[in-house]
């Protein structure tokens, strides 16, 4: 009989959960260690960033204007006074339109023509026109042809009464008293076909100017001697006085005379004070910001615009450039004419003049009912509260406040914050 097998030991089988397999060991370090170093780079991104990481703005240095002391373009001296934004407009100009309705037959000018006072523009169709004229002559000359034949016979109806009163006071029992009357009242019905006749041709010479001033009426002429801005209408185009409508066109060109250019603003009724007549002012257009060209104040219109508190003043333009072109947008600084300096009186004090400082209207901003303009100021953003005036050709006069030389934030963020780190934008 052969011994059985020893039982197996199941005490040894049993599983430890406490301890995790190698493998749960491997994968939960590789877990640590990549968070880790997710966490590294999150910290040296966050230094990096707040290291390098200023805002970059726009800003305009703030400048002084006082007593003269700002140098003007153009040699002229004197503190800007206002500025103010408008247009370059031709003080004669003229939309050029046809007296008469007509078909557009020839039109002779083109945008930049130069056209001298009385020129032919353009012409309409004056067939008819010029046939009424011709038809007016031939009547004229008929008439007048009648005129010479009823003067021929007035003539001799008088030569023959004359002759007539002669016989009968030589010899009255040769012609009888009633022949020499039937013979005066025959001269004097000549005249009257004379007196007659003459009127026929008057009324025929006033017809042939009707209808040679219906004929010129056909021909478009230049009112002045100017520059044709625009083309409004085309050869073949209906063209008629006044605009009725459908195909029908108003005028034919437009055309001004370039050497009366002047610049119209508007300006902010609160500083309408500061400009007078004859005004020295600083033109500088949109087109050539680095060019300023000499004007002075033409016209103060004397109404203002209730809407929009302004007063419309009219500058002339005295530097003429063929740059300077109608409806150009434009600014227009006014200037005070430099003070002379005056000697003080042994141990009198010279009053300090105020600077006055203008900025754009972008860099004033309102917060709760105040002014404020945000300052750079090494490389952070610092608020300021200002008294600032009213808008005025897109600049403002900043009355306290600022001294002059800051920095002002005009554009690059939105909502300035106190403190915020910023970079001043090329």
């Amino acid at each position: 009989m052969t011994a059985s097998p020893p039982a197996a030991d199941l005490s040894k089988l049993r599983i430890n959960r406490d301890d995790p397999p190698p493998a749960v060991k491997r994968a939960l370090g590789r877990v640590l260690w990549l968070t880790s170093a997710a966490v590294l780079i999150f910290v040296a991104l966050v230094l990096v960033l707040r290291r390098g990481g200023a805002v970059p703005v726009q800003v305009v240095t703030v400048s002084t204007t006082a007593g003269g002391k700002e140098a003007v373009g153009g040699g002229t001296g004197g503190s800007v006074a206002v500025v103010a934004n408008g247009y370059v407009v031709a003080r004669t100009k003229a939309a050029v339109s046809a007296k008469i309705p007509g078909r557009l037959a020839v039109l002779n000018v083109s945008e930049g023509s130069r056209v001298e006072k009385g020129a032919i523009i353009a012409r309409l169709d004056n067939a008819d026109y010029a046939a009424a004229v011709g038809q007016a002559e031939a009547t004229l000359a008929s008439v007048k042809a009648t005129l010479i034949e009823t003067q021929s016979d007035r003539d001799q109806l008088q030569r023959e009464y004359v002759r007539v009163r002669d016989i009968h006071t030589q010899n009255a029992n040769l012609v009888s008293p009633q022949e020499v009357e039937n013979a005066e009242s025959k001269a004097r019905q000549g005249d009257a076909r004379v007196e007659a006749q003459k009127a026929r041709v008057d009324a025929a010479t006033a017809a042939l100017r009707v209808a040679q001033a219906n004929l010129e009426n056909t021909y478009i002429r230049a009112p002045f001697s100017g520059t044709v801005l625009r083309k409004e209408a085309e050869v073949g185009e209906v063209v008629a006085p006044s605009v009725g409508g459908g195909l029908t066109r108003g005028a034919v060109v437009t055309m001004a005379d370039l050497a009366t250019l002047e610049v119209e603003v508007d300006v902010n009724e609160a500083y309408i004070a500061r400009i007078h007549g004859n005004q020295a002012a600083r033109i500088t257009l949109d087109a050539y910001p680095d060019t300023a060209f000499r004007g002075t104040v033409r016209q103060i219109i004397p109404t203002a615009d209730r809407q929009r508190a302004t007063v419309q003043v009219k500058v002339s333009i005295l530097d003429r450039d063929p740059r300077i072109l109608t409806e150009m947008g434009a600014k227009v600084e006014f200037l005070e004419p430099a003070a002379p300096a005056a000697a003080a009186a042994p141990g009198a004090t010279r009053p300090v003049e105020r600077p006055r400082i203008i900025v754009p209207a972008e860099a004033v901003r309102s917060d709760g009912g105040r002014s404020v303009v945000w300052i750079v100021r090494n490389g952070r953003l610092q608020s300021r509260d200002v008294d600032a005036g009213p808008v005025s050709g897109n600049f403002r006069e900043i009355r306290s406040g600022l001294s002059g030389g800051e920095q002002l934030l005009v554009g690059g963020v939105e909502t300035p914050k106190e403190g915020q780190r910023v970079k001043t934008a090329p």
